[in-house]
């Protein structure tokens, strides 16, 4: 593969994922959703870090289930019973976590 046909493979591919992407966004710009909508996508993130969290926390390549892990995962449910802050959560849950493992190890 030549130089040239590269470099407009690679801009080809970029200006597709752009235009993918920007497309929806522009063509509902001047459109309201519908408040079910509104109210469901203000759930997207909450759900999408819940995922990642227990997908890792669970996932027995990276050690399973581990009592620094469980520990903080209780930590950060109760903090954000507590609290409905998702820094705060956030915190609360690698303070408990490197707590955990530095007394552990």
């Amino acid at each position: 593969m030549s130089l040239w046909l590269g470099l407009v493979v690679v801009l080809t591919v970029g200006v597709g994922t752009y235009i993918m992407r920007a497309g929806p966004i522009l063509a509902l710009a001047d459109s309201r959703m519908p408040p079910i909508v509104e109210r469901l996508l203000r759930q997207v993130p909450a759900a999408v870090l819940s995922a990642m969290v227990v997908t890792l926390a669970a996932d027995p390549s990276a050690g399973g289930l581990e009592l620094d892990k469980v520990a903080a995962l209780l930590a950060a449910a109760i903090a954000a019973r507590v609290k409905k802050n998702l820094i705060f959560i956030l915190a609360v849950g690698m303070a408990v976590l490197f707590a955990v493992a530095a007394v552990t190890e």
